[in-house]
């Protein structure tokens, strides 16, 4: 599985706008976590790191900011800056998320519990590991 935008249903009306998941019908794994990430200064860069089990769908609720994936052979950059979108993160997939706006809000929909064994936060590492998996790295 590659990257990929997810366009999620949106329902507009004049009484304010609703948007949706679901984890059969929307995502390739069901959902065991939910967190988010707000109020992140100027400048600053989230994430930075892999995860060798958990796939992740990332949704801008709030704000904008950019998603920068590597899959071991090229990046992948989205700007996030509708609710109604959002960046399917396969495992293994090295990511961080940039250029936040004020005020932006991220939530992200996980199909692990927490592990901090799951991460990967060297990206060396990440590449020694695709390659052991088999996938071809290019710089």
């Amino acid at each position: 599985m590659k990257p990929s935008i997810i366009e999620l249903p949106k329902y507009l009306d004049i009484r304010g706008n609703l948007s949706f998941v679901e984890e059969d019908t929307h995502l390739p794994f069901k959902i065991k976590r939910v967190y988010w990430i707000y109020d992140v200064p100027g400048g600053e860069i989230r994430g930075g790191h892999a995860f060798k089990e958990t796939q992740e769908l990332i949704i801008a609720l709030s704000g904008s900011f950019d998603v920068v994936l590597h899959d071991g052979e090229k990046e992948h950059r989205y700007s996030l800056n509708r609710s109604y979108y959002g960046v399917l993160v396969p495992k293994m997939t090295w990511g961080l998320m940039e250029n936040f706006s004020t005020n932006s809000l991220a939530v992200i929909i996980s199909s692990t519990e927490y592990n901090p064994d799951d991460y990967v936060r060297d990206f060396d590492e990440y590449k020694r590991l695709k390659l052991v998996q088999g996938d071809n790295i290019v710089d």
